[in-house]
């Protein structure tokens, strides 16, 4: 049974797209172009000239346009930031799967870097920090630098904490082996952990940051949980954390 659901239990998608109206109050815009073929969302309003471009994968329940808080952090600092959406989400067709995600973002980031230029920097949040470390197994993508705000290790080893009673290793179909994905990448990773995280734990965080061999830094946030870390655009760590993603 976990074999065969086990993707309804992992991926929560809002299946809507925002309308026109919503976008306008959030100060987004559908990008690439409005329409089905849509792969995210961009700030409607960006520094010239930015800094690089910031694109955002999202966790694993609702849509890429409730996460906010990472444009109105980041874009007074300069950045243009992209808002991800996955196969699945918010009306995009594409089947709900690692596989199908990473496909699918390989291509937003060539469009992206086509688009915009460099540099490029990728943010995964929980999910998405498992997205983000697939990508960067990947030498052929122009990716500068990532930020993984409560990562686990591994979806197989988060799995088997929470089903230990089954062979999960064989049962799960989506691994997100971030150990294994970030061993061959060269270029600045941050790392950021909720102390009180009830969902990944985060020593499974920190496992993941010490095998880390690439330039690193870690962030952890001392009260915060997994769905309520500090979020509000003015905490210090935004700045410290595309200061360190810039310069390593």
């Amino acid at each position: 049974m976990l074999f065969f659901f086990q993707r309804r239990l992992l991926y929560y998608p809002s299946l809507s797209p925002p309308t026109a109206a919503d976008l306008q109050v959030l100060g987004l815009k559908y990008w690439p172009a409005p329409g089905t073929d849509y792969r995210g969302f961009i700030n409607s309003s960006v520094k010239s000239p930015a800094k690089g471009t910031v694109m955002v994968f999202h966790g694993n329940a609702g849509a890429a346009s409730d996460r906010l808080y990472f444009t109105r952090a980041l874009a007074p600092l300069g950045y243009r930031v992209l808002l991800m959406e996955y196969p699945g989400y918010g009306g995009r067709a594409g089947e709900l799967s690692e596989a199908s995600f990473i496909a699918d973002a390989k291509q937003s980031i060539s469009l992206a870097h086509r688009s915009f230029g460099g540099p490029l920097w990728l943010w995964g949040e929980s999910l998405g920090a498992g997205v983000v470390a697939s990508l960067a197994s990947d030498s052929t993508l122009p990716i500068a630098g990532v930020a993984l705000i409560t990562p686990w290790d591994s979806l197989t080893r988060l799995a088997q904490r929470l089903y230990g009673f089954l062979p999960v290793r064989w049962l799960v179909r989506d691994r997100y082996d971030s150990i294994r994905n970030l061993q061959v990448y060269g270029k600045p990773v941050a790392v950021l952990v909720a102390e009180r995280d009830e969902v990944i734990p985060k020593d499974h965080g920190l496992r993941l940051y010490e095998s880390i061999k690439s330039p690193k830094k870690l962030w952890v946030f001392e009260h915060g949980g997994h769905n309520n870390w500090p979020r509000l655009p003015q905490e210090q760590w935004w700045q410290e954390v595309t200061d360190f993603l810039q310069n390593h």
